[in-house]
C-alpha cells in the first residue's frame, strides 16, 4: 500500500466522495491562529503524501489581527522557533471553490513542540485541554453553535461605512425582516453556493434564517463534539466568504458591521453527556434538572465577566452590547427567553441544554467555546448555584459584564482560575496580543470625534 493510499483510508467519507473522478492537485495544511485566521502552507499533493509532518514558526501565534507582532514570546529573544504540525486526517475536507477538475483538500493540523508537547497557545489545543477536563469527570461536553453574519456590499475603502448588499431585486437589503423567507430569497444565489460548499465539505446545516439586520443571516450547525464543531465553524467562515465573493459581495462576521443594526452573535448551546450511561447529565431520572445543570449555569454567571475578553475579542465587539439591539447585556438565566444572557430552550429531557448568548461571531470558535465550557466547568467543580431564575424581561444591569475592551482585559488578567484551565502561557500570550490591538486602536481618531469635538470642545 502506498503512502497516499494509507492517507486516503483515513479520510472522512465526504472527502473521499469529493475526490471521486477528480485529480488531487494540492493540499492546504492549515491551523487557526489567535484571531481564528487560517495560517499554513499549500503543498502539492505528491509532496504532502511523502511527509508525516510540517514546520511553521510559533510566531504565528504572536500576531495581532492587524498582522503586527506582539512581544508575547516567553523568551527575551524573538527567534521564531519551529513548531511541528501533525495532520488530523479526520478534518480533511474539500475546498470546493477551487478548480473543478484539479481539486484541493484542506487539512487542519495540530501544533507540537520538538518534544511532542502540544503548543500551549494554539487555540485548538486550548479547547482540547478543556474538553479533557470534562472527560476526567466522566462527562462528554456537547455544543451546538449558531452563526450570525451579514452579507454586505463590497467595501474596498475602509473610510466608507459598510452598506447592505443589493439583492436579486436590485434593492439594498432591508432591515427588520427577521424570519422573512422573501428576504432569504433575495440572497438565494449566495445561499445556494453556501449549501453546495457545505455539502461538499460534509457539514450538516441544521437550518438557515434571516435575522433582524439588513442582509443578516443565521446558520445553525448540528450539535456534536466541541472540537469538531469548532473546526466546522472555522471552515464555515471561510466557505461563506468564498460563496459571497462569487456574487460580488462580502460576508462579514464582525460583531457590529453596520451602524444602527443588530450585531452578530455566536450563541453556544451546551449539554453534558454521562460517558458511562450515555444519558444527558443535565436531566434527572424523572426529567427534572440535575445539580450539574444548575452548577453549570452558576459557573457561567460567575465567570463569564472574566471570560468576555475571549467571547468579545475586539473593540468592535463591544458595540454589539447595546440595549434593545438583540444582544443581552445581562447574566440572568431564564427559560425560553431570548432577552436573558443565559437561556434554557424548550426541549425534551434528553436534549436539555443551556445557551450562552453573549459570545460574538467575531470570536475565535475554538477559544469562544473553550471559554464558555471553562466557565461551566468551574461552576461544576465549585458546586456554584445560579441566581434566582428570571421571569419576564431581565434587568439590564450594565455592570454585569464589561462594556469596553480595556475593562474586559483587566478582568481577564485577574482571572487566575480561568488561566489555570486555559493555560498560563496561553493566557499571557492572549492578553499581550489583545492589549497591543487595543493600544493601536486608541491611536485612531474616529469620524464621531472629528464631527462633535473638533470645534465644540
Amino acid at each position: 500500500m502506498t503512502q497516499w493510499q494509507k492517507i486516503y483510508e483515513q479520510l472522512p467519507q465526504p472527502a473521499k466522495d469529493y475526490l471521486e473522478g477528480r485529480k488531487l492537485d494540492e493540499v492546504e495544511c492549515i491551523i487557526a491562529d489567535i484571531p481564528g485566521i487560517a495560517r499554513g502552507k499549500a503543498v502539492p499533493a505528491a509532496k504532502f503524501a511523502k511527509q508525516a509532518s510540517f514546520y511553521m514558526p510559533d510566531s504565528i501565534f504572536f500576531q495581532s489581527i492587524t498582522g503586527d507582532w506582539s512581544a508575547a514570546d516567553e523568551e527575551d529573544e524573538f527567534i521564531e522557533r519551529d513548531m511541528i504540525l501533525i495532520p488530523d486526517y479526520s478534518t480533511a475536507t474539500a475546498a470546493p471553490w477551487t478548480s473543478q477538475s484539479d481539486c484541493t483538500l484542506q487539512v487542519i493540523h495540530d501544533a507540537h513542540d520538538r518534544k511532542g508537547n502540544p503548543i500551549p497557545y494554539a487555540p485548538r489545543n486550548v479547547l482540547k485541554k478543556i474538553v479533557a477536563l470534562f472527560h476526567e469527570r466522566g462527562l462528554e461536553p456537547i455544543v451546538a453553535p449558531e452563526m450570525e453574519f451579514f452579507l454586505v456590499g463590497r467595501n474596498v475603502d475602509p473610510s466608507q461605512p459598510i452598506a447592505a448588499m443589493t439583492g436579486r431585486s436590485g434593492r439594498p437589503a432591508a432591515a427588520r425582516q427577521a424570519y422573512s423567507m422573501t428576504a432569504i430569497d433575495e440572497f438565494g444565489a449566495v445561499i445556494d453556493d453556501i449549501y453546495d460548499f457545505a455539502e461538499a465539505q460534509g457539514f450538516e446545516i441544521d437550518g438557515i434564517t434571516h435575522e433582524g439586520g439588513a442582509g443578516q443571516l443565521e446558520i445553525n450547525l448540528r450539535h456534536g463534539d466541541p472540537v469538531k464543531l469548532a473546526d466546522e465553524v472555522f471552515y464555515f467562515k471561510r466557505l461563506t466568504r468564498e460563496a459571497a465573493l462569487r456574487h460580488d459581495c462580502f460576508a462579514t462576521f464582525m460583531a457590529k458591521p453596520i451602524e444602527n443594526e443588530p450585531g452578530s452573535a455566536m450563541h453556544i448551546h451546551h449539554s453534558l453527556i454521562d460517558r458511562e450511561t450515555g444519558k444527558n447529565a443535565f436531566s434527572g431520572p424523572q426529567g427534572g434538572e440535575t445539580e450539574l445543570f444548575f452548577n453549570f449555569i452558576g459557573g457561567l454567571q460567575t465567570y463569564i465577566p472574566s471570560a468576555i475578553a475571549l467571547l468579545a475579542p475586539y473593540v468592535n465587539s463591544y458595540r454589539r452590547y447595546v440595549k434593545e439591539y438583540s444582544a443581552p447585556i445581562n447574566l440572568s438565566w431564564a427559560r425560553d427567553n431570548r432577552t436573558a444572557g443565559i437561556r434554557v430552550p424548550i426541549s425534551e429531557p434528553e436534549a436539555k441544554r443551556v445557551e450562552n448568548r453573549l459570545a460574538g461571531m467575531d470570536c475565535n470558535p475554538y477559544l469562544g467555546i473553550a471559554a464558555s465550557l471553562a466557565c461551566g466547568y468551574l461552576g461544576i467543580k465549585e458546586e456554584l448555584r445560579p441566581s434566582k431564575r428570571q421571569k419576564g424581561e431581565p434587568d439590564e444591569d450594565e455592570n454585569q459584564i464589561p462594556r469596553i475592551m480595556g475593562a474586559a482585559l483587566d478582568l481577564f488578567d485577574e482571572a487566575d482560575k480561568l488561566h489555570q484551565l486555559l493555560g498560563e502561557d496561553f493566557s499571557r500570550v492572549y492578553s499581550t496580543i489583545k492589549r497591543s490591538e487595543y493600544d493601536e486602536f486608541l491611536q485612531v481618531i474616529s469620524p464621531w470625534e472629528r464631527e462633535h469635538l473638533l470645534t465644540n470642545v
